[in-house]
């Protein structure tokens, strides 16, 4: 499908953007953000267009709009802490703008960002004057790279392998914080599932002893029942024997006169 007038706009507008982003840009630069806002109004009227791009491109203008909206909220923030962290969220698009680009200019834009952002905390950390890296290898155009340039970017190169050996560092500290705590919960429920093992053998060995209690209770109690009576039986044999024999020796020997 042949490319609309709205999109060949857009997409010159788009470019220009990222060839401003690229550049160093003083605090009155203005024209980057009034572009981009112009970028959003014509990327919502290219999602409405009836001959709007596929859904894939969408996709990457939309995220190449939201990065270059990021980084201006990025340079706007005072700590250069802060600016750092901002730029770990921002997302670059994909694919190349135009076809003369050989990657994505969002990306260059994104690691020239990133080195600026590493040179003012170095500079803010060690106290030394602020240097802006630009990255000139990955900067538009071709130029030759100056000594003390060359010099900053091995400087850059260093902090960023010692922030990357730290982050690295960190990582497995709390993969391996994670796997105790794994540990110690797999363990924490296996005493758990034993001591409620324990505790249901003690209950069912609670009623069984209290089953045969109660049985031995009520033997007893039939025990105690039946001596009673053999008891009762002896005695009142006992007594009718006594009055028997006193009436035959009354009847044998009667009283003298």
């Amino acid at each position: 499908m042949a490319t609309s007038r709205l999109e060949i706009n857009f997409i010159r507008l788009l470019s220009r953007c990222e060839s401003i982003a690229s550049e160093k840009r003083g605090e009155t630069e203005w024209r980057l953000e009034k572009y981009v806002g112009a970028l959003e109004e014509m990327l919502v009227a290219l999602k409405k267009s009836a001959s709007k791009p596929p859904p894939e491109t969408l996709t990457d203008y939309t995220r190449k709009v939201d990065f270059l909206k990021g980084l201006i909220v990025a340079e706007k923030l005072s700590s250069p802490t802060e600016k750092a962290l901002a730029n770990q969220f921002l997302a670059p698009g994909r694919t190349p703008t135009i076809s003369s680009e050989r990657m994505p200019a969002t990306k260059t834009v994104h690691v020239q960002s990133k080195a600026r952002c590493t040179g003012e905390m170095r500079s803010e950390l060690f106290g030394t004057p602020r240097i802006c890296f630009t990255l000139p290898f990955l900067a538009f155009g071709s130029r030759s790279i100056p000594a003390d340039e060359r010099q900053s970017t091995a400087e850059l190169d260093a902090v960023l392998q010692h922030h990357h050996n730290l982050q690295e560092k960190l990582a497995e500290e709390m993969l391996g914080l994670a796997r105790n705590l794994k540990n110690n919960t797999l363990a924490a429920q296996n005493i758990i599932k034993q001591d409620n093992q324990t505790l249901s053998q003690s209950m069912r060995q609670a009623d069984v002893n209290f089953e045969k209690l109660r049985t031995e209770s009520e033997r007893l109690e039939q025990h105690a029942k039946k001596s009673v009576n053999w008891f009762f039986w002896l005695m009142l044999i006992l007594v009718s024997f006594t009055f028997i024999s006193m009436i035959l020796f009354i009847r044998l020997f009667p009283r003298l006169r």
